[in-house]
């Protein structure tokens, strides 16, 4: 395998990022990893046992609120992935805990990366968060895709805190880009799912076990699910495609909470599931859909059946033993 060039995923510890550190150095790239703390061997373990690590991975200490800590993960990169930015729905300080890390984590990515002269394209981990919350009157009918943009004041009003810290990061980034001539892509998936290569499961793998757990209850009645796969690849497609551009909506599938019960029912008859479980739409968005066609026309990328997602995830919590059956 001939080794590509050196690449840079921030925030590398996380369940997204893992994947993408993966896949890349699976590909032959020397990957240049930023984390909070290179010598946490809960956070870092899972990288530097990854094939191919010993020989392509670095690891990067890096703060988001710090300007400059990117500098030395991003020097002699060509492609650089920002994944890192905190995944939180609830906190005491909204600013200081999720808004300020995610603006100003991505602008002090991206002014390191205006200081190299490596850097060839940007790809930046968003959310259908920056996408769906528009304010505006949708229906079970309405398909969502990268023309819609989320409108901070309406995230505002509902006080939903992570929603507008994606959405304010990314309208910062693109402003940012297009002042200081970045060429960027942005990466908006939905609730990510599917084996996990940390430790511990994420907020959207926590979804599914505690239904499995019999947890009956949900702050949402209808979900936009994606594999982590789909994620990753979409990213590296992203970055190799040349005519990629813009903004990549990810969602593999767009069904309720109750249809993933009856499949995990179907997957796993055994398993102590409930038999319906009790919706709450807090997030209040009617079971719309979202578009596929940019980023399986423009990116090739086909997307994992939610069956499959679905039975690679409990299979993953059952090997990493959150799971007894």
């Amino acid at each position: 395998m001939s080794t590509k060039a050196a690449v840079c995923v921030t925030g590398a510890s996380g369940f997204i990022a893992s994947w993408l550190v993966k896949l890349l150095l699976h590909q032959g790239y020397t990957v240049k990893a930023s984390v909070r703390d290179p010598c946490d061997e809960k956070k870092t373990a899972h990288l530097v046992g990854l094939d191919g690590a010993k020989e392509r991975l670095q690891l990067f200490k890096a703060e988001l609120l710090e300007e400059g800590s990117f500098d030395s993960a991003i020097e002699g990169c060509s492609g650089i992935f920002h994944t890192a930015s905190p995944v939180s729905f609830s906190a005491v300080d909204p600013q200081t805990e999720i808004i300020d890390p995610a603006v100003k984590g991505t602008l002090n990515v991206l002014k390191s990366c205006a200081k190299s002269p490596f850097v060839k394209r940007v790809i930046v981990t968003s959310s259908i968060a920056s996408i769906f919350y528009t304010g505006k009157p949708v229906t079970k009918d309405s398909v969502a895709d990268e023309t819609w943009f989320s409108d901070p004041e309406h995230c505002k009003e509902l006080k939903f805190w992570y929603q507008l810290s994606k959405t304010l990061a990314e309208s910062a980034a693109w402003e940012f880009a297009k002042e200081n001539s970045i060429d960027m892509v942005t990466i908006h998936p939905g609730v990510v799912i599917g084996p996990f290569l940390q430790r511990t499961p994420c907020f959207s793998v926590e979804i599914i076990l505690n239904l499995v757990n019999g947890n009956k209850s949900s702050t949402m009645s209808h979900f936009w699910w994606v594999d982590v796969r789909d994620v990753a690849e979409a990213h590296i497609k992203a970055f190799e495609t040349p005519s990629a551009s813009g903004r990549y909506c990810l969602v593999g599938s767009s069904v309720p909470l109750s249809e993933v019960l009856g499949i995990l029912h179907k997957l796993y008859p055994t398993l102590p599931l409930a038999d319906e479980c009790e919706e709450l739409d807090i997030l209040k968005l009617p079971g719309f859909g979202a578009s596929k066609k940019k980023a399986e026309e423009g990116l090739g990328i086909k997307f994992i059946p939610l069956d499959e997602s679905l039975k690679d995830t409990i299979e993953c919590l059952k090997e990493k033993g959150f799971l007894h059956f």
